[in-house]
């Protein structure tokens, strides 16, 4: 079996290339060009290109590049195809809205429409998994299903619905095996530094090491539905393992705010006092709030026979040990 990547640097494709490797697959993965190394969350799985039968191989690329995305389909011939790659910052999409649409929305359509183009010149079919995303519902009142109906509040969520129904368009017009994933809030230590479980987890150890004295924050009071990434990347594979494509929310059932979080965080640091060090930025509000998100996976449980096992309290912690760990400093147990 041949899985193609977009996003594979990313949180969630290192874990899947992770997963995919360890079930005998060869992975390829779209790899944008930078002036740094950006394959960090990917070093460990990482091939020399002179190896002979190797498993892993990573691609330039990029998913405004119709052309290139198209090219790289009939290269590869891949069986499966997990579209991970976007802009999925929320607040930088209020800033940068047209770049949001191109990648998150629009880079979905490209690589259907080579997916289709393969199947009618080839005769071969690739199953198709589009990570869908809970900030599809927006404003809609929790908790969310496949059947709540999308109100999103900012360009990502809008650029997501739109990658949604061209997933289910391209599945009812063109036969394509087509899987949405809608998954809820997903963390690790693998998560991108400007995200804000990220912030203030790693803000605690760079306050622990002296380095930092204050973590700042936005909206305090938004509640998330956050699960461990790993687990989910799980579930997207299992989505396309199933004898007929469908979409699937996939999340733990349960909400927590920021500010518990950041209790949680700092109290698993042995830092009760996490006032002294949170500080209200309103640079980092959005200009319109998703308030409170909470998945309904029932329909995963049932079908995929999957459900969320690590807890919140354990999640944060895996988190702030690895930060810890980073930086060479101990929580203070005082």
């Amino acid at each position: 079996m041949k899985a193609f990547i977009t996003g594979i640097t990313g949180q969630d494709g290192s874990y899947l290339a992770e997963i995919l490797l360890s079930k005998g697959y060869e992975v390829h993965g779209l790899m944008r060009r930078a002036s740094t190394f950006n394959t960090a969350r990917i070093e460990h799985l990482y091939e020399d290109p002179h190896k002979k039968d190797r498993k892993l191989t990573l691609h330039y690329g990029d998913l405004t590049d119709s052309g290139n995305l198209r090219k790289l389909i009939f290269q590869i011939e891949p069986d499966e195809i997990y579209n991970l790659g976007a802009q999925s910052h929320v607040k930088v999409s209020f800033e940068m809205a047209e770049y949001t649409a191109n990648v998150t929305g629009l880079g979905t359509l490209r690589l259907l429409e080579g997916i289709k183009d393969f199947k009618e010149q080839t005769g071969k079919s690739v199953k198709f998994y589009q990570a869908s995303s809970s900030e599809m519902f927006g404003a809609t009142p929790p908790p969310q299903n496949e059947k709540t109906p999308f109100h999103p509040r900012s360009p990502y969520g809008c650029a997501k619905v739109f990658a949604y129904h061209s997933t289910v368009n391209y599945r009812e017009a063109y036969g394509i095996f087509g899987v949405n994933g809608i998954l809820f809030n997903h963390e690790s230590p693998r998560r991108g530094e400007t995200f804000v479980t990220k912030k203030v987890t790693r803000g605690i150890a760079r306050i622990l090491a002296g380095l930092d004295k204050k973590i700042y924050l936005g909206n305090m009071d938004a509640r998330r539905d956050w699960g461990y990434a790993k687990e989910y990347m799980e579930a997207a594979y299992l989505m396309l393992q199933q004898p007929k494509p469908d979409d699937y929310v996939i999340g733990t059932g349960e909400t927590h705010s920021v500010k518990d979080f950041v209790e949680a965080a700092f109290k698993c640091a042995g830092i009760g006092n996490w006032q002294d060090y949170i500080k209200i930025d309103k640079r980092y509000f959005r200009p319109a709030e998703v308030e409170n998100l909470i998945a309904d996976p029932r329909k995963a449980k049932e079908k995929l026979g999957w459900e969320a096992k690590t807890k919140f309290e354990d999640l944060v912690k895996i988190m702030v040990d690895a930060d810890l760990k980073a930086l060479n400093v101990l929580p203070d147990k005082k």
